[in-house]
């Protein structure tokens, strides 16, 4: 199988944060291909300049960075929405893949979802918190992997 992921790096750093633990890039890169065989990990975010270390050590991961621009609004807070993205690159990539992974809580995908259901190009839905998420995808339900169940395989620990 050749099969992609297409995560929405936004809401699943802040999902599993909310949760009170870490995602270890690295180990969820490895989760991805030994698990569903993805051979190609798409990871949308917005880009902010002081984290290209960040953006460098996701790359050495394994990732394919897709960076949405992003404003800076009055009281420091950085908005840059991947959405239009997230969909776009999974539909370039189409022809490419044999099944998609999505990683995402996020409803606005729920278009995406059921296009590639209908074509049988899901393999999963990746949702980062079962307690947190859009009832919109719930129709998809056959196609859910919950990542709080794989915090004992994917959190960060301190290394050294």
């Amino acid at each position: 199988m050749n099969n992609f992921a297409f995560i929405d790096s936004q809401n699943l750093n802040l999902s599993i944060k909310n949760q009170g633990w870490s995602l270890d890039f690295a180990r969820y890169r490895i989760y991805l291909r030994d698990k569903y065989n993805v051979t190609k990990a798409f990871l949308f975010l917005g880009y902010v300049n002081r984290y290209q270390d960040l953006y460098t050590s996701l790359q050495e991961a394994g990732f394919i960075l897709i960076f949405k621009p992003t404003l800076r609004f009055p009281g420091g807070r950085i908005k840059g929405n991947v959405d239009a993205e997230l969909v776009l690159h999974t539909m370039i990539e189409y022809e490419n893949f044999d099944k998609a992974i999505i990683t995402t809580g996020d409803g606005d995908f729920h278009c995406l979802i059921k296009y590639l259901t209908r074509k049988e190009k899901l393999l999963k839905l990746m949702i980062p918190d079962k307690d947190s998420y859009s009832s919109l995808l719930r129709e998809f339900m056959k196609h859910i992997v919950f990542m709080n169940d794989l915090k004992n395989k994917l959190e960060y620990k301190e290394r050294g």
